[in-house]
């Protein structure tokens, strides 16, 4: 069996996946999985099959958080490939505006949370001990350069940033 590659790192994960990796992974769940072509796939990446019914597939492997597009992406596949049910994966999390949009319209949403347990249950070995990760990639401290309190990673409009812990005293901010 193909081996999923998961590394965790601390502040950020990165998790690799592909599509193969997901068509095993649903198979490893009693799905038949089908990889589409890698352009011109109508917005579904895999398709699924358990059951008589048929789900569609978005996956995104993204720096940042997955927005919109994705989730229309696959209500777009569903009408096109006659499914039931739509799934969008992705290595991170989901805009807001993605949570409000695939609730609206059925879809489900499988972050990078998520993803982990997935690949857990599907190979139970793969889980790592907390304390070896903690030791083997180390967090950094970031000190504020105007107070010296500690920096903390915060999440804004305009996405991910370092913001002074001791806020609103302190307003200092830095770009990640």
């Amino acid at each position: 069996m193909l081996e999923m590659v998961c590394t965790f790192r601390l502040p950020k994960c990165v998790l690799l996946f592909c599509q193969t990796h997901l068509g095993l992974l649903f198979k490893s769940q009693g799905y038949k999985a089908e990889v589409t072509r890698a352009s011109g796939d109508f917005g579904a990446d895999l398709i699924l099959q358990k059951n008589g019914t048929k789900t569609v597939i978005q996956a995104k492997r993204y720096s940042k958080n997955v927005g919109i597009e994705a989730i229309q992406q696959v209500v777009g596949a569903m009408k096109h490939y006659g499914s039931s049910g739509s799934l969008v994966v992705t290595n991170r999390d989901f805009t807001d505006a993605a949570y409000k949009l695939a609730a609206s319209n059925g879809v489900k949403l499988i972050n990078r949370e998520a993803l982990i347990e997935m690949i857990i249950q599907m190979n139970p070995s793969a889980k790592p001990d907390p304390k070896k990760v903690i030791t083997q990639f180390p967090t950094e401290k970031r000190l504020c350069e105007k107070c010296g309190s500690q920096m903390v990673l915060r999440k804004g409009t305009k996405g991910e940033f370092y913001g002074c812990i001791s806020y609103p005293k302190c307003r200092n901010t830095k770009a990640v």
